[in-house]
Order: structure tokens, then C-alpha cells, then sequence
């Protein structure tokens, strides 16, 4: 369906009497804007383009306060599809607070990004209004008659950071750039947060602006990638807040976002994720141009998606399947069920100083050909700090909550995976253990010396491509069960998929975003599972015809 675009009506005055502004700072705050130049508009004199959906925005944000006039608003999180101006909005709304009426003196004004590039894009941003405001103010540092407040300021320009004479200053910060303890903002713009690795910035602007009463905090992003980041984390609660699951009117959620299930060509969903396209942004021609290029493409699909619609997606290009598919077996379990029951374990040994999985596969009593999975992971205690800041993924904190089990140093002690091995055998019968033997020599020695049935499962073609067919074939089904474990389906969403061109598939762990040891484990616990069905013992034979060699 083919988006018809009427053109918008100039605006002036009190556009949205409906939105409270008491103590008049909204409308304040819109002349302020409306007052600014930009050095690429098209609008008489080039005054800054403030369009209804951007105007909204400034009034909820500044008009609603309580009797003391202090904004209700704390934090403004806006999600909002690439090309839609963000840049511009935040930066204009930074000067605002630093020669605005909203400037306090000595005022701290942040522009935070995932790395000094996109920091700088808005400060950037930011003095290319300053200098479209008058050039000979750049040069000379004189000021000229004018209507934009911009005129009337000096300002300087100090590597990152653009200090004005009131004593406020306006300064570009990273999240690769190590610590920035003891910030005190009144205001700060999060930029792109969706690609932020790491929370250490985000906490500690958060722990700043607290320090300031009526400090305020923007985030503007586009859509991303997993749910293990503090991008997600930040949209999932304004989510829950726009639907009222959550109380919170500190928080004002912008939430510009088309459904998951939302055709991603029809061309009337776009409109959800961009406000700006009645207004001539981002270019309708353009998008589609990238609608056609993206037919043939899955990963530009899941581009136009992410970044056009707003569509929060999983981590890999390339998925192994659609996560919202995977979730559906993500249930509570009842474990005492499956106590006493036959079971097939896979093993996936991480390096020394890395995660390691181990994921009992049980056949599923309530439905035919389905599995339950039950997953247990290992990692070296005096590791967590360094992988989660590595990663962004919360391997602390799934640790505090067991999870994740840590053995004690900065190696894995492999003698606490087997000693859990040998626990399972006396829980479930224990049909048999497959290991992938690149680093499980040693474990697998012990455990078949003791009468385990262990059994080496290579990482080929040969036996991980049916493997893993069988086990996206049970999640298509909807007979793939797995509680919900979060590390597991970390693991699932990291997935890439490496295709030998007939038609079978392998985890490509080289292309994998992240760790995808549990998933590795759980295809070859399933894969085992499956073949189990004709209760033959793995000693009757050491000629196996699917390729598998007993240790």
C-alpha cells in the first residue's frame, strides 16, 4: 500500500492547547526553537524547521509541571527511525539548556554516544546552529541585531566541548572512552543508545543528573539488536510505561515503532516509525529504492527493519530462526517431572578462561516427535567483570542469580562440569553424553573409564547438519520447550548460519555475534535425543552410519 502524504499547514502560536503548560515554560521553549537558524532549511531566513510531531515533543516535555514549576518530565525516551531529524531536535534542545531559558550558570550539557564518532555528530550538529545563527559571530566573535538567540552569545570551541559565558558548557563524552565518574549534568542527550556495548556511561549519567533538581535526560535512538543491552532495556520499560504496566510519569515515552508482525514493504506501517515523512523526512523515494534492494536480501531486510521501522531485532544477520518463534516454548517448566527421566546430554567445553554449556535434552511425553531442554552454564568467577564489560552482557548479575555457575580463578575447572555430569547420572538415566571432543579430551577419558556413555560428536557437516535440522524443525513445530533460560537464549540469538549450498546448515561460530555454546550443546543433545528413539545401546555397535565415534 503506497503512502498519500498531505502537505503540512504552517504553524503558529499554541498548536496543542491540550498539553499542559501552567507557568508557559512549553511555549517558551518552542520560541526559543522556533528562534534558532539551521544552515540547511529551507524556510525563510533559515529558521530552524520545528514540524507538529517535533513541537509535540518540546511541550510534553517542558509544559507539565507541579505547583512549583518543576518539569514532570525526567527522562524522554524517543525511538524514532533513521533520517528523521533526531540529530537536529537534540541539539537544538541542548542549547536551549545551555543559552536557552532553560540554562542554569555553570550548567553541565552532555551529548553521550556509544564512541566518540557519533558523540560528535550531534555536537557537530550543535555548533552548526550556533554558526548558522551569524557567521561573523564564528569569526569575530562579535554579535549582530537579530532574532536568534544564538547572536547574542560567545562561545567558544574547546576540543569536545563548547563553553558559553554564563559558565555553561556543552561537552561530547563517549562510552569507549573509560570512566567519566563524578558528572554532575542538567541536562544530557543519549544518542544511538541501542548501540551502546556497555552501561557504565548510562549509569553514570543517571547517578549525576540525580545530584541536580529538574535536570533532564533525552534519549533518542533508533531501533537494535538483542535483548541483553541496556538499549533494550531502556525501550522495553518505556514500552511498559506507555501501556500503563508501569507507573512512572518521570519517564515520557516517544515511542515511533511499527508491530513485529507489521509487513515491513507495505508502505503505510512506515509512517508509524517515521513522523517526519509528511514533512519531506527522510525521502520517501529513498526508502523505497531500499525496500527494493532489500527483496533479495534477508540482511537488508532485517536493516530496513531495525533502522526504518524500528523493529527491535536479535543479534545475529543471519538467524538460525525467528526468536519470536523460539519463545514460544518459553513456558515455566515443571523440573520435578522430568526427574528419574530418559535423558541426552550435550556438551560444549569453552576455552579455559570462557563459557561452557551442558543441556540435557528429555523427549517431550505431551506431544510426538517434541523435546523440553534444560540447560546448566560454567564460567571462570575471576572472569565476569572482564566479559561483561567486553561483551555488554550481563554475565555478573545472571551469576548472582545461578544462572551461570562459576568455578573458582581465571580458568574453568573442568572437574566441577564433570562432578556435575556425574550428579545428572544420578537424576535422570542418562542415555547418553555427547562432547564435542575439541577440548574435552581429558573429561571424556574420566567419565567412559567409569562407564558413562559417552560419545564424540565432531562439528562437521556430517553430523551437526542433521543435528541442527532436527532441532529448527521442533522449534518451527512449537515442540521445543525451554523455560525461557535467558543465557540459552542469548546463545539462540547469536546465531549465523553457515549454509554449504545443499542444503545443510552449521552455526558459524567465526560470524556468531557472541557465545553460542548453549546452543551448540542443545543441538547435540536433541540431535541424540532423536536417534535414541530406537533404544539401541551406544556399545552395540562402533560402526555408526550418522557418523558419531565412541571415545
Amino acid at each position: 500500500m503506497a503512502i498519500k502524504l498531505k502537505k503540512p499547514k504552517p504553524l503558529s502560536g499554541n498548536s496543542f492547547p491540550e498539553i499542559p503548560d501552567p507557568f508557559g515554560y512549553g511555549q517558551r521553549a518552542v520560541d526559543f526553537l522556533r528562534g534558532l537558524k539551521h544552515h540547511k532549511s529551507q524556510l525563510p531566513g533559515r529558521a530552524f524547521q520545528l514540524d507538529p510531531w517535533q513541537e509535540r515533543i518540546v511541550r510534553m516535555i517542558y509544559g507539565p509541571c507541579d505547583d512549583q514549576g518543576r518539569r514532570i518530565c525526567g527522562h524522554a525516551v524517543i525511538l524514532i527511525g533513521r533520517g528523521n531529524r533526531k540529530t537536529s531536535l537534540g541539539a537544538a534542545l541542548a542549547l536551549l539548556h545551555t543559552l536557552g531559558p532553560e540554562a542554569v550558570p555553570g550548567g553541565e550539557v552532555l551529548f553521550a554516544a556509544g564512541d566518540q564518532k557519533q558523540a560528535r555528530i550531534a555536537y557537530t550538529e550543535a555548533m552548526n546552529i550556533l554558526m548558522a545563527g551569524d557567521a561573523n559571530l564564528w569569526k569575530k566573535g562579535q554579535a549582530s541585531k537579530s532574532t536568534d538567540p544564538t547572536t547574542a552569545i560567545r562561545f567558544q570551541d574547546y576540543r569536545n566541548t563548547i563553553r558559553f559565558p554564563n559558565g555553561s558548557f556543552l561537552e561530547a563524552l563517549s562510552n569507549d572512552s573509560g570512566t567519566q565518574h563524578g558528572r554532575t549534568p542538567a541536562f544530557a542527550l543519549c544518542d544511538e543508545i541501542h548501540a551502546w556495548k556497555k552501561r557504565d556511561l548510562w549509569d553514570v549519567i543517571g547517578t549525576g543528573l540525580a545530584k541536580t533538581d529538574n535536570s533532564l535526560r533525552i534519549t533518542i535512538t533508533t531501533g537494535g539488536r538483542g535483548q541483553d543491552t541496556i538499549g533494550y532495556e531502556v525501550i522495553e520499560r518505556a514500552r511498559k510505561v506507555a501501556k500503563g504496566d508501569i507507573t512512572d510519569p518521570f519517564t515520557l515515552p516517544f515511542l515511533f515503532e511499527a508491530p513485529a508482525e507489521a509487513d515491513w514493504r507495505d508502505e503505510s506501517v512506515w509512517l508509524l516509525a517515521n513522523p517526519g515523512l509528511p514533512h519531506g523526512y527522510p525521502s520517501l523515494n529513498g526508502l523505497r529504492q531500499e525496500a527494493r534492494e532489500a527483496e533479495d536480501s534477508p540482511a537488508g531486510q532485517d536493516a530496513f527493519r531495525q533502522l526504518h521501522l524500528n523493529m527491535w531485532l536479535d543479534r545475529s544477520t543471519s538467524p538460525f530462526v525467528d526468536m519470536a518463534i523460539y519463545d514460544k516454548g518459553a513456558a515455566p517448566l515443571d523440573l520435578d517431572t522430568l526427574k528419574g527421566q530418559p535423558c541426552w546430554l550435550g556438551v560444549d567445553l569453552g576455552m579455559t578462561d570462557d563459557l561452557s554449556a551442558v543441556v540435557a535434552a528429555f523427549r517431550d511425553p505431551s506431544t510426538e516427535d517434541g523435546y523440553i531442554v534444560r540447560p546448566w552454564f560454567f564460567m571462570p568467577g575471576d572472569n565476569l567483570d572482564k566479559r561483561t564489560i567486553q561483551s555488554g552482557f550481563p554475565y555478573l548479575s545472571h551469576a548472582e542469580a545461578g544462572r551461570i555457575i562459576t568455578t573458582p580463578g581465571n580458568v574453568t575447572d573442568y572437574r566441577m562440569i564433570e562432578a556435575h555430569i556425574r550428579d545428572l547420572a544420578e537424576l535422570y538415566q542418562l542415555r547418553e553424553i555427547a562432547f564435542d571432543p575439541h577440548y574435552a579430551g581429558m573429561l571424556m577419558t574420566s567419565l567412559g573409564e567409569d562407564g558413562f556413555p559417552v560419545v564424540a560428536f565432531r562439528q562437521g557437516w556430517v553430523t551437526m547438519g542433521p543435528a541442527i535440522k532436527e532441532l529448527e524443525r521442533a522449534i518451527l513445530a512449537g515442540k521445543f520447550r525451554h523455560g525461557g533460560h535467558p543465557v540459552l537464549r542469548w546463545n539462540f540469538a547469536n546465531i549465523a548460519i553457515q549454509d554449504d549450498g545443499k542444503g545443510n546448515k552449521s552455526f558459524n561460530k567465526s560470524k556468531s555475534s557472541e557465545k553460542i555454546d548453549g546452543a551448540v550443546a542443545t543441538a547435540m543433545a536433541v540431535a541424540r535425543a532423536a536417534q535414541g528413539e530406537d533404544n539401541r545401546s551406544v556399545y552395540d555397535t562402533e560402526d555408526r552410519s550418522d557418523g558419531l565415534m565412541i571415545w
